[in-house]
């Protein structure tokens, strides 16, 4: 499934804003693979974990046929299932798995993508026209055409696939509800963007497309709805290739579906990998799996906003180790300017500011992102409290020599262990944007600790309002932290 392979500086970032940013598989080793995994074993019989309903055993029974066909062998250690997964179809282990074992392998014709899909020749022809912010245009095209096709191939893949007018992405929330429950967190924000550029997409470029081969696209996939709902399953399901070191400066691989892999559900101390090679893409046991457990991968590094945004649904307090709290860089500077005196103070501190845009270490639209046992922005933090906090004097000599990097120091390191040995003016502006940020929030952390204590009116709430409960509780937790460690 798609997955960041590190978080963005800015906030409220949208996977449908530059390219394919955040579809990277996480994790995917850049060297060769380890002794036990250079060749693929031949697993047989293929297995189906016993199913609570007939349908569901047919589309599993059908789905592990097809894989049979193309070559995409499973371990018969693991199992396909909706029992004992946290979610929907998952993998879960029949019998003991040991790190380094290797659950399945899915060769590359196997996969679907553009280059793999029956109009790869006409999306190939037309890839100029299909160029997009978001780089996903031809995959969607694939998509279209092969849910549609009467004898697609992919048939037996796309039975697993969830309900598409089901998903609970929060771009599918009425937009009140949506902001109800998630104000203050960035997700509103960033499902905004992503609606607005999934239309644009869809009228400039895919509808054209589509009208200009009605042949291969019948007037029931040129629909925005279905588009939206594809987008929200390509964000949620597609892998993204990651570049070779010496690659790192080309433009991001496609995203494409990786059958059986795209089964696998996401926590943040996940059990199994996918590695890739030259011939087939693998998943890899990292730890020991006892039977009858879930295999789970990893979406890479998440914080809660993320997974709710992306996936839909959010991890438990406190079992999600990447989640993280963002302060907006220009709360920041709001902060600093409620500490201004007069207008004289307040048009040094524009200057400042200013002085930072050109640095690149701040923008209107970016976020300090806090984790639990650091700031991941740290840089970018660090400079900013120091510039803002700086004598004036000091800052003319700073601005003379055009802010060049200064060896750090450790007494400016922004770890949890050292921010309360910060100095006093950076613990005051820090403190001061912590309690800015935590009022835009609609509600207070007792109030949520309250919900979550409380079992019985837990258990009462909405699926999405827990959802949105463990991200708010996650963000406001880390916000508290920092305001108890510059007090």
């Amino acid at each position: 499934m798609a997955a960041p392979a590190k978080r963005a500086r800015a906030s409220g970032g949208s996977p449908l804003t530059s390219p394919c940013p955040v579809l990277t598989a996480a994790g995917a080793p850049r060297s060769p693979p380890g002794p036990g995994r250079g060749r693929v074993t031949c697993f047989s019989p293929l297995a189906a974990w016993p199913s609570g309903g007939e349908s569901d055993g047919d589309a599993v029974a059908g789905f592990l046929r097809w894989c049979a066909g193309v070559g995409l062998e499973l371990s018969p250690k693991v199992a396909v299932s909706r029992q004992g997964t946290v979610a929907g179809y998952g993998m879960v282990a029949r019998e003991s798995v040991q790190p380094g074992e290797l659950l399945f392998a899915v060769p590359r014709s196997a996969l679907l993508s553009p280059h793999t899909c029956s109009i790869r020749g006409l999306l190939e022809r037309e890839r100029g026209a299909l160029q997009s912010l978001s780089g996903w245009v031809p995959l969607l095209l694939a998509l279209l055409h092969e849910l549609q096709a009467p004898a697609s191939p992919w048939s037996p893949y796309f039975a697993l696939w969830p309900e598409l007018g089901r998903l609970e992405h929060p771009m599918f929330w009425p937009e009140e509800e949506r902001r109800r429950l998630l104000k203050g967190t960035g997700v509103p924000e960033a499902v905004e963007k992503d609606l607005v550029n999934i239309s644009s997409e869809y009228h400039s470029i895919v509808l054209p497309f589509m009208e200009a081969h009605s042949d291969l696209f019948s007037p029931t996939v040129r629909s925005l709805e279905l588009y939206r709902q594809l987008v929200a399953l390509v964000m949620a399901y597609s892998f993204q290739e990651p570049l070779e070191e010496e690659d790192d400066e080309k433009e991001p691989n496609s995203p494409l579906m990786v059958p059986a892999a795209d089964l696998l559900n996401h926590i943040a101390n996940h059990n199994a990998n996918l590695e890739y090679s030259a011939d087939y893409l693998r998943m890899v046991a990292t730890q020991p799996i006892p039977k009858g457990h879930e295999i789970f991968n990893t979406y890479g590094q998440m914080a809660n906003w993320q997974l709710i945004h992306m996936y839909g649904f959010a991890e438990p307090y406190p079992d999600n180790t990447d989640d993280t709290a963002d302060i907006q860089m220009v709360t920041v500077r709001d902060a600093a300017l409620q500490g201004t005196k007069d207008e004289v103070e307040k048009l040094l501190l524009w200057e400042r500011w200013d002085f930072l845009c050109k640095l690149d270490m701040v923008g209107e639209e970016g976020a300090f992102v806090i984790g639990h046992e650091e700031v991941l922005t740290q840089e970018e933090l660090a400079t900013t409290l120091k510039v803002l906090c700086m004598p004036a004097e000091e800052f003319r000599n700073y601005k003379e020599q055009a802010g060049q990097r200064e060896e750090e120091r450790e007494e400016d390191s922004l770890t949890i262990t050292n921010i309360p040995k910060l100095q006093a003016s950076w613990k005051r502006l820090l403190r001061a944007s912590v309690l800015l940020t935590l009022k835009t929030y609609a509600t207070d952390l007792k109030t949520e600790q309250d919900l979550l204590s409380n079992k019985e009116v837990y258990a009462k709430l909405s699926w999405r309002e827990q959802q949105a409960l463990q991200v708010r509780y996650g963000q406001k937790m880390i916000l508290h932290q920092l305001l108890e460690l510059t007090s």
